[in-house]
């Protein structure tokens, strides 16, 4: 099994940002977050890296199903109902699937946001990662929506990110009208 080949390091979208501290930010006090039980996931103030679930739990299921559809032929070979052999059939179906569509993340989400730093033509400022999943065998695929560092900003774009092996999928720029971005402040 060979290395994945490590991405080349742009400026981090971190040091692209102005350091502007007096935006608001949404927060929850304390008190009122512990009362209505609020997960910490969703607090702003927890500043540890988010990691999202990995895929091989893909790969777990589809060792299952295939190891269920073997357990059932066997159990067909043995003398139960031959009927037995559609659910192997099915469970062999869903197994492959879920084996084919294991696809390593390699390209996490601070490394997506460099790459679409580097593949827009205007100096990023904020930016935001959401991963998603394309096509039938269901391919990791950032969806990386950035903006100009001026502010308000001028431009903004989505630029999409293999999350496999880091090529870029497919981009979008704009302007933002005028009115648009007085609107927002």
């Amino acid at each position: 099994m060979s290395k994945a080949t490590p991405l080349p390091q742009w400026p981090t979208i971190a040091r692209l940002m102005p350091r502007n501290t007096k935006r608001p930010r949404i927060e929850i006090p304390e008190a009122v977050a512990q009362a209505a039980a609020v997960p910490e996931d969703l607090d702003a103030a927890q500043r540890a890296p988010y990691t999202i679930p990995s895929t091989r739990r893909r790969r777990v299921a589809g060792w299952i199903h295939v190891g269920g559809a073997a357990t059932a032929a066997g159990l067909v070979a043995m003398g139960a109902a031959p009927g037995l052999l559609v659910a192997a059939a099915v469970l062999a179906v869903i197994g492959m699937w879920s084996l084919a569509a294991a696809w390593p993340i390699r390209v996490l989400d601070p490394q997506a946001l460099d790459i679409a730093g580097a593949a827009v033509g205007f100096a990023v400022g904020h930016a935001s990662a959401a991963v998603s999943f394309d096509g039938w065998r269901s391919r990791p695929v950032w969806n990386v929506l950035v903006f100009s560092g001026d502010e308000p900003p001028t431009r903004r774009g989505l630029v999409r990110v293999d999350a496999v092996d880091g090529h870029v999928v497919e981009k979008y720029e704009e302007e933002v009208a005028a009115a648009e971005s007085r609107s927002a402040g």
